[in-house]
């Protein structure tokens, strides 16, 4: 009997590190066949040619997808888009998958799921059913749902979401986020060799930054991130790690303010294009308050009973941890957010966290799904109407 193909899409740093651990899952497994298709940030020099990092993770890439992200304008981002459908289709032309697996909610995954779903290859879709309502992603997230067949989400409001967009209950799996999964797993380095590491000596409160540009607003970034800077240095004994924006619209700007900020503050604050998984994590175990707008504030940090400080609403509706501090894109609702975060009422909350999504099991979970699923049929997809 011949091996199922899972073709994997992987186009951005943040999603690989939630993909690694469900990737070595099916790697492993011999009645399984990984195909491994590699698009948008990975392969711009811009955002550090990542996908060297996942050869390096000992994953063969059995096929690129060149999107052309110099731009940054939504004109270059849907022309981007374009150009992705056209290089999915090829891919899928050479390797006739019987799966197509993705996660989240970004453009360059919208292309690869309308290439699978015209070429009638079943998608499995991770992460569905959660609000991001600040950014364009929500609406991709909820369109590359009704595309896709098969539905592993993060928590069971999110599987409910799923289901009321008319997706059957019996193909949608409350698994938890693979991306935990990893944190048990991966020995993470001390303070000394964290260090060492990114080459930059950590100070009595360290502040770990990322912020992405909110896609849905045309106000541009430059007044948050003037804002964030601002607050910061109203803790001027502090450090601060940079992770730069992801390939959204006017990520330009943002790096540019960020350079501009190290420059004045040689020796406290420096960037990273893309830190990697171990440094990344190893990071958020090191410092004392994430900051910013990205996604993994949410789910990832938590777990290390740190205090996320989530700015603005660009993950507006997503489920919070109670170690989340929400607040403005201002100096003053930021400053009180980081008060607070550092205060000691607060900090002793940290040991009591309530998590919203399940971890531990996620990436086997999914593995066993996908290899004894019955595909028969599956592509006909009737829209399950809720009772009322």
């Amino acid at each position: 009997m011949p091996k199922r193909k899972i073709c994997v899409v992987t186009g951005s740093r943040a999603e690989y590190g939630l993909l690694y651990s469900l990737l070595k899952n099916l790697q492993a497994d011999t009645e399984l066949d990984l195909q491994l298709v590699v698009t948008g940030m990975h392969l711009s020099s811009r955002f550090g040619s990542t996908y060297k990092v996942i050869e390096e993770d000992g994953f063969l890439i059995n096929h690129k997808v060149d999107l052309g992200l110099d731009g940054d304008s939504v004109l270059d981002i849907a022309r981007s888009v374009g150009r992705g459908t056209i290089g999915f289709a090829d891919s899928y032309g050479r390797l006739l998958p019987d799966i197509v697996l993705v996660l989240g909610d970004r453009y360059e995954i919208l292309s690869a799921v309308q290439a699978a779903m015209i070429m009638n290859i079943p998608i499995a879709h991770l992460h569905g059913g959660e609000l991001t309502e600040g950014a364009i992603d929500d609406s991709i997230r909820h369109a590359i749902t009704k595309m896709s067949h098969l539905h592993f989400v993060a928590a069971e409001p999110y599987r409910q979401r799923v289901i009321q967009l008319g997706e059957r209950p019996d193909r949608v799996f409350n698994v938890g986020s693979p991306g935990l999964d990893k944190i048990k797993e991966m020995k993470l380095l001390k303070r000394e060799e964290f260090e060492k590491a990114i080459d930059f000596k950590l100070g009595a409160i360290n502040f770990l930054v990322t912020y992405h540009p909110v896609t849905l607003f045309k106000e541009g970034p430059e007044k948050a991130i003037r804002a964030i800077l601002k607050a910061i240095d109203e803790f001027p004994s502090s450090r601060v790690l940079f992770t730069m924006p992801n390939s959204d619209k006017d990520n330009k700007i943002i790096g540019k303010m960020i350079d501009g900020y190290i420059k004045r503050n040689s020796g406290r604050a420096k960037s990273f294009i893309s830190l990697g998984q171990l440094r990344y994590l190893s990071a958020i175990k090191n410092i004392d308050v994430v900051l910013g707008n990205s996604s993994s504030g949410l789910t990832e940090v938590p777990i290390f009973n740190k205090p996320t400080i989530n700015i603005g609403v660009r993950q507006k509706g997503r489920l919070r941890a109670s170690s989340v501090i929400d607040c403005e894109e201002n100096v003053k609702s930021i400053s009180l957010a980081i008060d607070k975060a550092l205060s000691e009422d607060f900090q002793k909350s940290l040991g009591e966290i309530y998590h919203p999504y399940k971890s531990g099991n996620a990436s086997k979970a999914i593995s066993k799904t996908l290899k004894s699923f019955n595909l028969d049929g599956v592509l006909t997809k009737e829209f399950y109407n809720l009772k009322s």
